[in-house]
């Protein structure tokens, strides 16, 4: 979360998870686009379980210089009109320049931004000045926790596998661009990257909704915005989380629509693969706050830590697939016998 990023402009923290990578021995390539897959292969016959997050976060991209310290430059992300007011504090990057938003120029979020400080080297991209990283007790506040936490989430997960020699067939795709339509995701949806039979999981923060509470777990996202993902797929996690809970002193999950956005899981379901989602419950979504403030995100460390529990599970019985997902229609047909036992002849 130390390593600012826009949609197209992920270098820095890509840079940064495949540092994490080579410190644990995680075997990763890029594909020709610039995604990160990172492969634990373990259990060659297991079914293959892919977590799926990305790299960016919503941001500026420079459109050209207009002077010796001021740039034209297109906002990429969704974020209300009424939270871009003049004067906001921005990051210039490479290089870091102190910055500041200046005025809108026509209907596209374009706007002129100008560097407080004179530095050799011209900007690319910018993203708000806040705080990279802060724990407060059990949140968690940053810049960019989506979908940085999940970035991180994926990473654990891979590294908390191989340190119990699990037999697993584990792919995490840390995706760009996901900001501006899942360019990254797509393109690895579209390619021979990952196995037909593959379970994709989704990775995310998710603006918190009623009906799941940040600091209660892990939320199961039976869908976003547009899309339900695959019943048994979700059917398996609750199943997971399930035992989960009876096994491991004090974790959490949930179950939500989680309906403010729509995720890279549509992306990949729409391609053919079988689909669920995970998430966090996020504060601030797009930084946005309250009195159209720009100001942290923030989450629940515990929900962190949940969704990582609720992975490992899931990828080590991943071998039990089918026999978790035909729990309920068995216990349905067994129901059935009941019933034509018991209903009186009409």
């Amino acid at each position: 979360m130390q390593c600012p990023a826009a949609p197209y402009y992920e270098q820095a923290v890509r840079a940064e998870a495949e540092r994490i990578c080579d410190e644990h021995g995680l075997l990763y390539k890029r594909d020709r686009y610039g995604n990160v897959l990172v492969r634990l292969k373990t259990g060659a016959a297991q079914r293959h379980l892919v977590l799926a997050a990305h790299l960016d976060h919503p941001g500026f991209t420079i459109v050209r210089r207009l002077s010796a310290s001021t740039w034209f430059a297109r906002f990429q992300g969704g974020v209300p009109d009424d939270y871009f007011q003049p004067g906001i504090p921005l990051r210039l990057l490479p290089g870091g320049t102190p910055g500041l938003l200046g005025e809108r120029k026509g209907k596209e979020k374009l706007f002129e931004i100008r560097a407080t400080e004179l530095r050799p080297s011209p900007p690319s991209f910018a993203v708000w000045e806040l705080n990279d990283f802060k724990l407060q007790r059990d949140t968690v506040y940053g810049r960019a926790c989506d979908d940085l936490i999940g970035v991180a989430a994926a990473l654990a997960t891979l590294i908390e596998l191989k340190k119990s020699r699990a037999a697993v067939n584990c792919v995490a795709v840390l995706a760009r661009a996901e900001e501006v339509g899942f360019h990254g995701a797509l393109a690895v949806a579209d390619s021979n990257a990952l196995a037909r039979n593959s379970v994709v999981i989704s990775l995310e923060t998710s603006r918190e909704l009623p009906g799941v509470k940040m600091g209660k777990g892990v939320i199961v996202r039976v869908g976003d915005r547009t899309s339900i993902f695959n019943s048994d797929a979700t059917r398996y996690l609750m199943e997971v989380g399930t035992e989960l809970k009876r096994k491991q002193k004090g974790f959490q999950f949930q179950r939500g629509l989680m309906s403010g956005g729509t995720c890279e899981g549509t992306a990949y379901q729409e391609f053919g693969y079988v689909t669920a989602a995970v998430c966090v419950a996020l504060g601030n979504y797009h930084n946005c706050a309250a009195n159209n403030r720009i100001k942290e995100e923030y989450v629940s460390r515990s929900d962190v830590s949940d969704m990582v529990s609720l992975l490992v599970s899931a990828a080590k019985q991943i071998g039990r697939y089918s026999v978790m997902t035909q729990k309920l229609p068995l216990q349905l047909k067994r129901m059935l016998r009941q019933a034509r036992k018991d209903l009186p002849e009409n």
